[in-house]
């Protein structure tokens, strides 16, 4: 058996060979992020909760610790994030600052998931908001997530539908003193919102699956070339 070596192939084959091991280790890194993202919420979890006010509104490593809060919602100003389903529903986070007693803070509050309605997208469930001042829970955050932005967001303003939100963003627009951080809320509020926040590890099987394919693609690429090759020579 000869090897016929072509230099057009074997260039193609590197390649798809380079891009294939690339791809692969980015997923597997992907991965390996996430799962130590939930080992560091998981040890943040178990330290004792922190009572969020303005003296302590500069906390830079409090992301996934337990939080409480006492105040109340400014009921004027409910943003819902699109895009978020929840067990393969469309659906919107609604997020609501919330002002800290004895204070001009506001936290942005994750309340929690409602459904979207599938034959009119703008048309918003009765939204119940508890009135006056309350105690709630809940795991400090960086940010809601983000999802690929489609088209260009439109300006801020009370209800509106947005893809994403920053904080920064949102004190621009409201006015409101905010915190960098939000909240998502795991107390109950008799509101009929669900509060199933994902983890941060999820979709690492996705990831590892994704890795596997990026690996065998690569496997095939080089399996290719050398049985292509060998068929060459012997002809």
């Amino acid at each position: 058996m000869r090897f016929r070596f072509r230099l057009v192939p074997f260039i193609a084959t590197v390649i798809v060979m380079a891009a294939g091991l690339s791809l692969a280790q980015w997923q597997t890194r992907r991965g390996d992020e996430k799962l130590a993202i939930e080992a560091t919420m998981r040890a943040r979890q178990a330290e004792p909760a922190i009572r969020l006010d303005g003296r302590n509104a500069s906390v830079a490593e409090s992301e996934y610790r337990h939080v409480l809060l006492r105040g109340e919602f400014v009921r004027d100003w409910p943003m819902y994030l699109d895009n978020r389903p929840h067990d393969g529903i469309a659906g919107f986070y609604l997020l609501m600052p919330f002002k800290i007693a004895s204070t001009d803070l506001h936290v942005l509050v994750a309340r929690g998931w409602i459904p979207r309605n599938p034959a009119v997208r703008t048309q918003l469930p009765p939204l119940i908001t508890p009135s006056g001042s309350m105690d709630i829970e809940g795991t400090l955050r960086s940010s809601a997530g983000h999802v690929m932005q489609l088209g260009s967001p439109e300006p801020l303003r009370p209800g509106a539908i947005v893809q994403n939100l920053d904080t920064a963003e949102f004190a621009a627009a409201s006015g409101l003193h905010t915190y960098p951080m939000i909240v998502e809320q795991s107390s109950d509020t008799h509101d009929g919102l669900v509060r199933d926040w994902p983890l941060p590890s999820t979709g690492v099987e996705k990831h590892r699956a994704y890795a596997f394919q990026w690996y065998a693609l690569t496997v095939m690429a080089f399996l290719f070339f050398v049985v292509t090759g060998f068929r060459r020579g012997s002809k």
